[in-house]
């Protein structure tokens, strides 16, 4: 489905969105399933704790299909955008059009927890703990199964309803 509007939009009466708008969010993709019942979601509002198991927390909207799968599932995938990946987080976030499904726009191996995004090799693989819906979001609480990491390069950052690069 291809939204009309920004989610993270900083214009318009809601005031919840203006404070969101002007925190400085990561981009993250959150992929799940297989087969016939892989999707994905741009993901900005999460955090991760440290602990045994280290945790991580992300805010998804109840009725997206991400929702669902993971609950299926009981896995998930967490990718962490880069600098360039912005076309890559608008198709996921139902923005741009992707002819032939969100994942035909990127190259992409299965997994136990979900579809790899072979461009974003930093990631936490997940296994759901519990969902919790709160307000108008569910929040999928995962044990950090395991993480990968890369070199060091500029994480996708989102402010005030445009992607940014992050100053040294």
């Amino acid at each position: 489905m291809i939204h009309g509007d920004n989610p993270f939009s900083p214009e318009g009466d809601d005031r919840l969105r203006r404070f969101r708008g002007r925190l400085v969010s990561p981009v993250t993709i959150i992929t799940s399933g297989d087969g016939q019942t892989q999707t994905g979601l741009t993901v900005s509002s999460l955090f991760a704790i440290d602990g045994a198991p280290p945790l991580l927390y992300a805010a998804v909207g109840p009725n997206s299909d991400l929702f669902d799968v993971v609950q299926e599932t009981g896995r998930f995938v967490v990718h962490i955008c880069r600098d360039g990946h912005e076309g890559l987080a608008e198709v996921f976030a139902g923005l741009r059009p992707s002819p032939g499904g969100m994942f035909a726009s990127a190259e992409w191996e299965p997994s136990e927890w979900g579809p790899t995004l072979s461009a974003m090799p930093d990631r936490a693989l997940c296994s759901l703990q519990t969902i919790e819906e709160t307000g108008w979001s569910g929040i999928l609480i995962g044990a950090i199964d395991e993480t990968s990491h890369a070199d060091l390069v500029e994480p996708l950052a989102h402010f005030r309803g445009s992607y940014r690069k992050l100053a040294r």
